[in-house]
């Protein structure tokens, strides 16, 4: 197996910093299924404040965030709205059908990565016991690097009021969002009822996940937590890292949107490469399968990390561990590369 140097796989792949480490081993703990662990209570608090919701719930991984939220919108034989390429829908295993039988209804994506919205109003489903209830919509901010307007998002909220259904944002990289647009993640999350954020993607704790909302919904998906084995002990420790990133790791993001353009324009002078230019951190790049390949392999050998999908497409995930130098390291080996060829 080759040694990657300089991982663009993804920003789930940083490393804690000295800081971080050093927050880590001073945290206060206690035991949080107690409820008493005073590291992850300031951390709930701090979320619920910064998001501008009534309560915040601390869990292992995005995917049992998302999870929660859908089981705290949804009782059995309910259904969720989602895209088809969104990732609770597409890459969370079905955890949604085969633990909380929710079914799901996916809508197709728009190129921009938004849905349209009459394809989302005709999903509803009628009250009609030969139906499925639908109960939320959930959207996804950033989506594949791309950021969803907030007009869309407002356009989205009005159809789910309407109908007197719930809203959810799977925000994993919503402070990327914000940090493109501008925003304060209290305006940007305003009209949500629930929001999963990952504290282990971009703002570089090892660990964890945030689901803010209503108090409801919220002390719905704490009980839930318990049955789905996410109740930690002495996660304080793991909270300082999540209470480091918000104080030192948000503003930052700007400079891995820096990089990311920065990666896809020495990409794009590739005539064989088609880059989509990035909004945030994500660079996606499209080749012939034959020429992925062996791209894919020449990076592989030299330590470059990428995720290399089917049919020659690629994914470039910048973050606190990429710095300049390892993209001008990347875009020299695809240089010599091509200049070879």
């Amino acid at each position: 197996m080759n040694i990657i140097r300089h991982d663009f796989r993804s920003d789930t792949v940083t490393r804690p910093s000295a800081g971080m480490r050093a927050a880590m081993a001073d945290a206060e703990v206690g035991d949080d299924v107690f409820g008493d662990d005073p590291s992850v209570n300031l951390l709930e608090q701090r979320m619920a404040g910064l998001v501008g919701k009534d309560a915040a719930l601390f869990v292992p991984s995005g995917t049992q965030s998302n999870l929660l939220a859908l089981m705290s919108h949804c009782g059995r034989g309910d259904e969720f709205i989602a895209g088809q390429k969104a990732h609770l829908y597409l890459n969370e295993a079905g955890g949604a059908a085969v633990l909380g039988s929710i079914q799901p209804q996916p809508i197709a994506h728009e190129p921009d990565g938004t849905m349209d919205l009459a394809a989302i109003e005709a999903a509803i489903k009628p009250d009609d016991s030969h139906f499925a209830r639908t109960r939320v919509i959930a959207l996804e901010n950033t989506f594949g690097g791309k950021v969803l307007p907030t007009a869309y998002m407002d356009a989205v909220a009005e159809i789910a009021r309407r109908h007197g259904l719930g809203l959810h944002l799977d925000g994993a990289r919503a402070f990327n969002a914000c940090v493109k647009l501008g925003l304060d993640i209290r305006d940007f999350a305003a009209t949500f009822d629930t929001v999963s954020i990952c504290l282990s993607k971009g703002l570089g704790a090892p660990v964890g996940s945030m689901l803010v909302g209503r108090a409801d919904l919220i002390a719905t998906a704490r009980r839930h937590r318990k049955m789905l084995g996410g109740g930690m002990r002495q996660a304080g420790i793991l909270a300082a890292a999540g209470l480091y990133a918000l104080e030192h790791n948000v503003a930052r993001l700007a400079e891995d949107h820096r990089r990311a353009l920065r990666l896809a324009e020495g990409l794009a002078r590739h005539a064989a490469l088609r880059v989509i230019m990035p909004e945030t951190n994500i660079v996606w790049v499209e080749m012939d399968g034959a020429l992925g390949e062996r791209l894919n392999a020449e990076l592989s050998t030299e330590g470059i990390g990428v995720l290399a999908g089917r049919y020659g497409q690629q994914r470039w995930v910048t973050h606190l561990d990429i710095g300049d130098d390892a993209v001008d390291a990347a875009l020299a080996l695809v240089d010599r590369f091509f200049s070879e060829r």
